[in-house]
């Protein structure tokens, strides 16, 4: 099954950097759980490719039901990216687009408005780093493939 996250309103904001190649590592902030480090194995498509990204969700809700519904949601988030893009597909506007496998095989996706994402410039990016490569380094050990996983169900 995958986890939409309340369509979107669950998560509050975070980051994600790819300027390492292969390798997305980032924080995001989710209702009723708190930031959570992330470290994917891939990369960003299109236009962010290479580079780090922001996001703040206008929609954010932190309802009681997120904590019911993100209980064994995995802390920290290692596995591989499905697709990050701001341009995810041709036959829709482009919006911020957030698609992972976790390494327990679980499918997850986050869909933003256009307003609540955007790319850092080389200046702000520096100042992700220190986080972005303490993620790096504690986490890189656990990464292996998801590629053995079935196919999941939207809910």
């Amino acid at each position: 099954m995958a986890q939409k996250f309340g369509n979107g309103r669950w998560v509050r904001e975070g980051y994600l950097d790819n300027r390492v190649a292969g390798c997305v590592v980032g924080r995001i902030t989710f209702a009723a759980v708190g930031a959570v480090p992330f470290y994917l194995v891939g990369n960003f498509k299109g236009e962010i490719y290479g580079k780090a990204i922001r996001f703040r969700n206008g929609r954010f809700a932190d309802e009681e039901l997120a904590a019911q519904v993100l209980a064994d949601f995995e802390v920290p988030q290692v596995g591989e990216v499905s697709l990050i893009s701001f341009d995810p597909h041709p036959l829709l506007t482009p919006h911020p687009y957030i698609e992972w496998f976790s390494l327990r095989k679980n499918h997850y996706r986050i869909e933003l408005a256009p307003e609540d994402a955007w790319v850092l410039s080389d200046r702000e990016a520096v100042e992700l780093d220190a986080d972005s490569r303490s993620i790096r380094e504690h986490l890189r050990d656990q990464v292996r493939s998801t590629s053995d996983r079935d196919d999941s169900e939207w809910i």
